[in-house]
């Protein structure tokens, strides 16, 4: 617990520091009217220091000198599933991490090391590392957990090694920075600089905030009250407040982007799904929701509280300008009960309620914290708020589906737009959701024969087509739409990987390798295209390339043993 207390001291000094730099050259030269965190503290000096200490306020932070004397920064630890040696270390005021593998002979196989250079996350659950490599960020593959108070696998990593190539992608960051600068149509690639404004600040529930400081430097006053020019959650109505909210603590099974948005299009006050639209496959009574992880938003609208007021909001429990502590939490959220309920609504009696711990724990009983799943050492609190531990589901959450989408939730629909989600945006959810759920290849294909003619210029449309021909091995019309989308463009990694595929079916091997190339030129951290681009190589008999390229890409996953091994029998072959 000590170093958890000192980590939030020193992230709070640090988020202030870096937020008054960033917001200064930010005030000479807005972007999109955002300032940053700094250009609120004047005259909102003791909410800011509050927001401050929260974890949204401590999202992310630069790793400087003083950040390494308050983590755990030397530890090593080994992974038996994978056979890798993990190693965290600090070297010239720098912070490291490095992988490698040890063979049978004690000798190191492979060793990558790599500096991090931002920290994840504000010690709640835990923290995880960021790495930059040619303008690309990438996640550490280690992660520091709180509860155990030890480094381990970072999260995803319990599925593969992914050695320091796991991209870091724009609806990922966009949760956990206050502005971020990601290049478009590329995987994970950035702004020199990659954040405007480092942490989560007040521009990410408030709007941008260079209108109002004019205004309210410009001499305007308060009319009734509002402040001009700002977004003020508490005044939106509830579905627009929980939207702000929802942006990022409500993933459902797929978020799609509207056609020609970015996640940075978002704005405080406007409907979400202008922007995002949020999907999920309807639970069934046999298999009834029990992901508790960033589903805040949905959990809530299955509770009796929710159904019942017909104006609860995510802040009506929450200020997000305050976290209280783990032992202030029973009692802060307590008083936010009794806005609704009485100390009389409570069945149980108070002699037992008494015997809770802590004492007459409203949120341990009716919101009990439970495991994260797809997150180590992890916990979160279930938003369902139940009467009693066995309360059943309500009747609704079975009966969610609409007769213009009969198979998905819509988690964010407008009120009262009736144009429903545009077949661009379907298309994209269900060729998502068809990658892991079978059953969604037939409606996807379904919206893909809609649309193919309603949207012929379309570059995803094109794409989408070109794949499709090339599973039903109609090769030279497969090669015609993937041609296509990429002169649409702009030109995807991927589009550029399946033109290869049916290129090399058709014994073209030549223009496969020239297509591989231009993938990897944008995408060069791809390892399925380096390592086609290796086979198609060889099949070319262009054996000094195809080695030239094996070692090229070993450089950048030398975690991958078996193209080290692939190395090896080259060598041996050239040796012969």
């Amino acid at each position: 617990m000590g170093l958890i207390r000192l980590i939030y001291c020193a992230l709070i000094a640090a988020v202030v520091l870096l937020g008054a730099a960033v917001s200064a050259r930010a005030a000479n030269e807005p972007q999109d009217g955002y300032l940053g965190f700094a250009a609120c503290t004047g005259c909102h000096a003791s909410i800011s220091k509050q927001f401050a200490k929260t974890s949204m306020g401590r999202s992310i932070s630069a790793v400087t000198p003083e950040f390494l004397h308050i983590i755990a920064t030397n530890d090593s630890f080994y992974d038996e599933k994978f056979d890798r040696h993990f190693e965290i270390f600090t070297r010239d005021g720098k912070f490291f991490q490095s992988e490698f593998q040890v063979g049978a002979d004690k000798q190191e196989v492979f060793r990558d090391t790599r500096e991090v250079k931002w920290i994840l996350g504000a010690g709640l659950n835990g923290m995880g590392g960021l790495v930059e490599k040619e303008g690309y960020l990438f996640q550490g593959p280690a992660s520091f957990y709180s509860k155990p108070q030890k480094w381990g696998l970072s999260p995803g990593y319990e599925f593969g090694d992914y050695g320091f190539n796991r991209p870091i992608l724009a609806g990922c960051i966009f949760c956990h920075s206050g502005r971020q600068r990601p290049i478009a149509a590329t995987n994970g690639k950035f702004e020199s600089e990659p954040f405007s404004e480092m942490a989560i600040g007040c521009e990410n529930c408030h709007g941008p905030g260079a209108p109002h400081k004019a205004a309210v430097f410009g001499g305007a006053t308060r009319s009734n009250g509002k402040d001009l020019h700002i977004v003020n959650p508490a005044r939106l109505s509830p579905v627009l407040t929980n939207n702000i909210c929802m942006s990022c603590h409500q993933t459902g099974d797929v978020r799609v982007l509207k056609p020609g948005k970015t996640y940075q299009d978002f704005r405080p006050g406007q409907p979400l799904d202008d922007t995002l639209s949020i999907l999920m496959e309807p639970p069934t009574r046999e298999s009834p929701p029990q992901n508790d992880h960033l589903e805040h938003y949905y959990s809530m609208t299955l509770s009796r509280c929710y159904r019942s007021s017909g104006n609860m909001s995510c802040i009506s429990c929450h200020d997000p300008h305050i976290e209280p502590t783990a032992e202030d939490a029973p009692a802060y959220f307590k008083t936010r009960c009794l806005t609704c309920h009485t100390e009389q609504s409570c069945k149980l009696g108070m002699e037992a309620r008494q015997h809770t711990t802590p004492a007459d724990n409203c949120i341990g009983c009716h919101m009990p914290k439970r495991d994260i799943r797809v997150i180590s050492h992890s916990t979160v609190t279930n938003h369902r708020i139940l009467a009693r531990p066995d309360e059943p589901f309500p009747d609704v959450t079975f009966n969610q589906t609409t007769a213009t989408l009969p198979d998905l939730i819509h988690l964010n629909p407008t009120p009262g737009n009736k144009g429903g989600i545009p077949p661009l945006s379907l298309l994209q959810a269900y060729g998502e959701m068809s990658q892991t759920r079978p059953q969604y290849e037939e409606r996807y294909l379904r919206v893909l024969k809609q649309i193919e003619n309603s949207e012929p210029n379309n570059s995803l449309v094109q794409a989408a087509v070109g794949r499709r021909e090339l599973k039903a091995e109609k090769l030279q019309e497969a090669v015609t739409h993937l041609q296509r989308s990429i002169d649409i463009g702009p030109a995807q990694a991927n589009v550029y990987g399946d033109l290869a595929e049916a290129l090399a079916k058709l014994g073209r091997t030549g223009e496969s390798i020239s297509a591989l190339r231009s993938g990897i030129g944008l995408d060069p951290f791809n390892p399925v295209l380096q390592k086609t681009l290796v086979l198609r190589l060889i099949q070319a008999k262009k054996h000094d390339e195809a080695k030239a390229a094996l070692l090229r890409y070993l450089e950048t996953f030398p975690q991958d043993s078996f193209m080290r091994h692939m190395l090896e029998l080259a060598n041996g072959e050239a040796a012969r």
